[in-house]
């Protein structure tokens, strides 16, 4: 067993990683993350972490400087003769290309999940993945955590008697399916089509939503076409409100404007990625936090305990 248990981390989520520290009643782990003149990036790990269990955390979203963090973070620790090293990953990042979809292409998150390996994780953890099947991308062990617990907590709150869960498209029905169970609702399924990344049309809905509070339930919302569009579609179909609940919340190009001017009543999404203080003061955007999820799941891994005891079969979408 490792002496100790260490948390360190990117710049891509330090609040996030506070908040998983103070949960664990463990001090912030002490590394500097600089960088020279043109750019280039420089990792100190500044304390003794020989023979301790470490986890880093980093979501690794855009810019690219994310992903190469983690990758230069991994290779320190293990340098140093860490026992252990985790790498902890809200937000997986390049999940979206998990295939080639066309000719000439690359199989980015398979690509992304080498990297980690060769650079030192032992083993992995992270939430929501955009495809559950990335997971045999990994040559290493991988827990995957379900953000379900926190969104059905704060779902059923919102007392509706006439809820309704909505899958934007058909990859999504696994997902709203296990909400449905857990919500006791009915589904319904927006017929979407995408003919250019980034770029979605809306055919037809699937499901009674007339009169219905509706819940769009996605893994992630990047530039919100998507989930707009939905939300117009499932409106003309005479649903009365219509609420989006998304993990990872990647916001990119127009998607705040997007937010504004859309038909949702309030987006919801969880902190796996940092958003800006302006963005979280939308009046349209509440962010829930899985701090606590990541921090007990990182305790059962360094007490060697089950992860999946956290979550009850339905959760696991």
């Amino acid at each position: 067993m490792p002496d100790g248990l260490k948390v360190f981390a990117g710049n891509s989520n330090q609040p996030l990683a506070e908040e998983v520290c103070r949960y664990l009643d463990v001090p912030f782990g002490d590394a500097n993350i600089a960088r020279f003149s043109d750019g280039e990036i420089h990792i100190q790990i500044n304390e003794d972490i020989r023979g301790t269990d470490v986890f880093i955390l980093q979501s690794t979203n855009a810019p690219a400087d994310n992903l190469l963090e983690l990758l230069l973070m991994l290779d320190a620790v293990k340098r140093a003769s860490a026992f252990r090293v985790t790498a902890v990953m809200p937000y997986f990042g390049y999940a979206r290309q998990d295939r080639k979809s066309r000719p000439r292409v690359p199989i980015s998150s398979k690509l992304a999940a080498n990297l980690i390996t060769t650079a030192g994780a032992d083993r992995v953890l992270t939430m929501d993945l955009h495809a559950p099947q990335i997971q045999g991308f990994f040559d290493i062990p991988l827990d995957h955590l379900y953000s379900a617990p926190i969104f059905t907590k704060r779902l059923l709150e919102l007392n509706s008697e006439n809820m309704v869960i909505a899958a934007p498209d058909a990859g999504g029905m696994a997902m709203a399916r296990s909400y449905g169970k857990r919500l006791n609702c009915p589904l319904a399924l927006v017929d979407k089509r995408r003919p250019r990344p980034n770029v979605a049309e809306i055919v037809d809905v699937i499901g009674d939503v007339d009169g219905k509070d509706v819940i769009i339930r996605d893994d992630m919302i990047d530039t919100g076409g998507s989930i707009t569009g939905a939300a117009a579609a499932l409106l003309d179909r005479g649903a009365n409100t219509i609420y989006a609940a998304c993990t990872h919340a990647i916001l990119s190009g127009q998607a705040m404007d997007r937010l504004g001017e859309s038909e949702l009543t309030k987006l919801i999404v969880a902190n796996t990625i940092h958003l800006s203080e302006q963005k979280q003061q939308h009046p349209k955007l509440e962010v829930l936090s899985v701090a606590s999820l990541l921090g007990e799941a990182i305790h059962r891994i360094h007490e060697s305990k089950s992860v999946s005891a956290l979550f009850d079969p339905t959760d696991q979408t």
